[in-house]
């Protein structure tokens, strides 16, 4: 639709509206501001929503492998073996057998449940995500009895390196009078910090000989970790592992482990998306209720236009415009702040809570320490297109009713 320049100064100045006129220009006013916080707001909740998943997805899978071989009772003996022969599947770069056990963890007076891992000090230097949340000199000490504990759960037992940490399993040794739980205390080679709650504040890594030791598995594991070059296609992996683990054990891959999580994170975010558009289309019920409003206080212009040659379609272009407006620059303005926003939101996020003096993002419960945000331009455009297109559309019938106004009627009720 081209607009002439006569069409453009007439429309925005019936934007500029004249004090008898203050009252249409208000409501003017407050539809551009829900459009502006509207698409604001759901670039920012889609951008943060963007940044759980994919963190929460990283994370995972830089801790976690993309498929398990999990055996059944005894463990998974002669592993090395297995190792080689799902190597050799096409698709597999990493396998990394793993001791895990539940134990309960105690340091002077301090109690803690914790998830005990037994790894190989290689692998977890192979592992870019956890050998980074450890100091080089902390695995030249994982070994023997050193282990290493999550930085969260070291605040919580009052523990530093050098300290040391008791253990307690469940899985003791069978004595005449019953099963005995072991207990063993173990020097604290280092700390980790991987950003994530659930394994900064429950974790311990074991050296392997050491878990089979405490968990009493002999020289079996409980389970392989397999990394494959593509973690969103595992179908063909899956089949080659499952062949290869045979029927005594089970293999799981990770987003059958962690799909809770993920599936709770689109249904959030697609909700949110749902409720957000509202904010816009209410402030799209605004634009039409100003135009409306504005169609009947110009209705003696109008009248005139038309007397001096104005055509339908040319009335109908000029309240478009007019309309069109509000939203464009309310989309432009959400635009940019929502965008803004989102790329500064941790520091936006660090400055409020010093000032208020409250934690606004509490690891306990979003188990981040930091707020996640990716803005993705797929996300933006969506938002910007959708929140201009019912701008666009919320001016047709207030445009339509102009454009079928009677100038003789209007003049004579003039």
């Amino acid at each position: 639709m081209i607009f002439g320049a006569v069409e453009r100064m007439i429309a925005f100045r019936y934007l500029r509206a004249r004090r008898a006129e203050g009252f249409v220009s208000v409501i003017a006013i407050f539809s551009l501001l829900g459009i502006m916080l509207g698409v604001a707001t759901l670039i920012i909740v889609m951008s943060v929503m963007n940044g759980f998943r994919v963190e929460f997805v990283n994370n995972i899978l830089g801790i976690e492998g993309h498929l398990g071989i999990y055996a059944g009772a005894g463990g998974l003996k002669d592993f090395d073996a297995l190792d080689g022969k799902i190597r050799a599947i096409p698709g597999v770069v990493a396998v990394r057998p793993q001791v895990e056990g539940q134990g309960l963890a105690s340091a002077g007076s301090a109690l803690a449940g914790v998830l005990v891992r037994g790894m190989r000090a290689e692998d977890i230097a192979q592992q870019r995500l956890l050998a980074a949340s450890i100091d080089p000199a902390t695995l030249a000490q994982f070994k023997d009895d050193g282990v290493i504990v999550g930085v969260r759960l070291a605040q919580r037992l009052g523990i530093a390196p050098g300290g040391q940490v008791t253990l307690l399993s469940p899985n003791g040794s069978a004595t005449a009078f019953g099963t005995m739980p072991r207990i063993k205390t173990y020097r604290v080679a280092g700390l980790f910090d991987l950003g994530m709650y659930q394994y900064d504040n429950n974790m311990i890594l074991m050296p392997l000989p050491a878990a089979q030791l405490f968990f009493n598995i002999g020289d079996a594991v409980t389970s392989l970790e397999i990394f494959a070059r593509d973690p969103d296609r595992l179908a063909e992996v899956a089949a080659g592992v499952a062949s290869i683990a045979g029927p005594g054990a089970r293999v799981i891959d990770w987003r059958q482990t962690q799909a809770n999580y993920i599936n709770a994170i689109e249904i959030e975010r697609n909700v949110m998306f749902l409720i957000l558009t509202l904010i816009i289309l209410v402030a799209a019920f605004n634009i039409i209720s100003s135009m409306i409003m504005m169609v009947k206080d110009k209705g003696h212009d109008i009248a005139i236009l038309r007397t001096m040659g104005a055509t339908s379609g040319m009335v109908q272009r000029i309240f478009i415009l007019s309309g069109a407006s509000i939203g464009f620059v309310g989309t432009a303005l959400g635009f940019v702040i929502g965008t803004e926003f989102a790329l500064h939101i941790e520091a936006i996020r660090q400055f409020v809570q010093g000032v208020v003096g409250v934690n606004l993002f509490s690891a306990e419960i979003y188990f981040f320490t930091r707020i996640p945000a990716r803005v993705y331009a797929s996300d933006v455009v969506t938002v910007v297109a959708m929140a201009f297109a019912l701008s666009f559309l919320a001016t047709l019938y207030p445009a339509w009713r102009a454009a079928r106004l009677d100038p003789v009627e209007a003049l004579r009720y003039e």
